[in-house]
């Protein structure tokens, strides 16, 4: 099997997802019973597609010739000049086709959905990057597809709006609550429940019921297998460290999951600060959540003492979700992980310095992780290496950070 394409191999010795879905305490299948029959239909063709070479070997030609992969391993040397510290590498997802790792995941599943059979696609989205890349997809392989956003994302985010029915799909505003992922995503499942027998809902993340995780943890590891092989090919050793953002969850534990058993490496998660972490000013389920169910799995959610879901706020879109992955909760429980938090403050600022010093602009999702970079970087030694996931890139950002960066002026 090429290196590039996705594996069924567990790098732990201890086998999860279990055979209900959970991670250690996290994860499962908490739906409508209606919906029972088409997980389970999904967990028996994902299997299957795993094992077919045929599946696989049409995976990698798009990975290889649609998608652009591998994507590169770039040293940031002014970056790491600038910080003064360990050396670090960037991981440009944001090269990948549509400019963001969402791409991995939305062309597998859109991949599996036809291969199920399917005809009509569904998908939510915040920041519109995993809207933007399901889309993609659907253009590709001729499937309908609609696309649930929060009202007050598509404000956030018009350029990928725009994009979206560019590529012949639909964009239906979520007006309700927050008006942003979390409600997508809930009406995205009732979408799914009316017309789930000739509808696949390509969910975004590595969230939502079993077998969601698993699937979209499988199609985003890709990035972690080759950042292995080319850390090795550029520098002949592992990284010390290891950084990503933390929504959802899928682009980090895309890079970190190749590297579990490597328990000398240093994985660090970094989720929205936001404002505060007072309730309803952040996104950092770990420092501000509690155990508890929200959208079909058992996780770490921001929710009050009457387990009603707390409002969020990140200046990323992509970031600003009520819940996080169960397989980063049990990660998080058994100490292999650790979580912090950035700003918006301070994503801003590093989502300036990046594009100054490197001429890359970062989405303001990857600005949270390279924020984290910039505190510790300069307290590590010279010799050790650091690789920061560049998830997404920045164009879809420009005007929402203009807003904080440049006020006043009208774009």
């Amino acid at each position: 099997m090429s290196a590039y394409a996705f594996s069924s191999e567990t790098p732990s010795k201890h086998p999860y997802p279990d055979a209900r879905g959970r991670y250690g305490a996290f994860g499962g299948k908490f739906v409508p019973e209606t919906l029972m029959p088409a997980l389970e239909e999904l967990d028996v063709a994902y299997a299957a597609a795993k094992a077919d070479e045929e599946f696989q070997e049409t995976l990698r030609r798009y990975q290889t010739t649609y998608v652009g992969r591998p994507t590169p391993l770039f040293f940031a040397e002014r970056f790491t000049h600038h910080l003064g510290g360990a050396k670090v590498y960037f991981k440009r997802e944001d090269l990948a086709h549509t400019g963001a790792h969402k791409i991995n995941n939305a062309l597998g599943q859109v991949l599996l959905a036809k291969r199920m059979g399917k005809k009509r696609i569904i998908a939510e989205t915040g920041a519109g990057q995993h809207g933007v890349a399901t889309a993609t997809a659907c253009a590709l392989l001729g499937l309908e597809c609609d696309v649930y956003m929060g009202s007050e994302d598509i404000e956030r985010q018009k350029l990928n709006v725009i994009r979206m029915r560019l590529l012949g799909s639909k964009v239906v505003p979520v007006t309700s609550g927050s008006k942003t992922l979390k409600d997508a995503i809930n009406e995205a499942l009732r979408d799914w429940v009316t017309n789930v027998g000739h509808t696949h809902y390509v969910l975004g993340t590595v969230h939502g019921p079993h077998p969601f995780p698993l699937i979209c943890r499988d199609f985003q590891s890709i990035i972690g297998r080759e950042t292995r092989q080319q850390i090795l090919e550029q520098e002949g050793r592992l990284p010390n460290t290891l950084i990503a953002c933390v929504g959802g969850g899928s682009n980090s534990i895309g890079l970190f999951y190749d590297f579990i058993r490597d328990e000398s490496i240093r994985m660090i998660g970094v989720e929205a600060g936001g404002r505060s972490l007072d309730p309803g000013e952040h996104a950092a389920r770990f420092a501000g959540g509690s155990p508890g169910m929200l959208q079909g799995a058992m996780s770490y959610v921001l929710q009050d003492p009457n387990g009603q879901i707390l409002g969020t706020h990140s200046v990323s879109a992509g970031l600003d979700y009520a819940s996080v992955g169960p397989e980063h909760a049990y990660f998080r429980s058994v100490g292999r992980i650790e979580y912090t938090h950035a700003g918006d403050d301070e994503a801003l600022e590093a989502f300036q310095a990046v594009s100054r010093l490197e001429g890359i602009i970062p989405a303001l999702e990857s600005a949270h992780a390279l924020a984290h970079a910039m505190k510790i970087v300069p307290e590590m030694n010279k010799d050790d290496l650091v690789v920061v996931n560049m998830s997404g890139r920045g164009d879809k950002d420009v005007q929402q950070a203009a807003r904080f960066l440049l006020p006043g002026e009208t774009f």
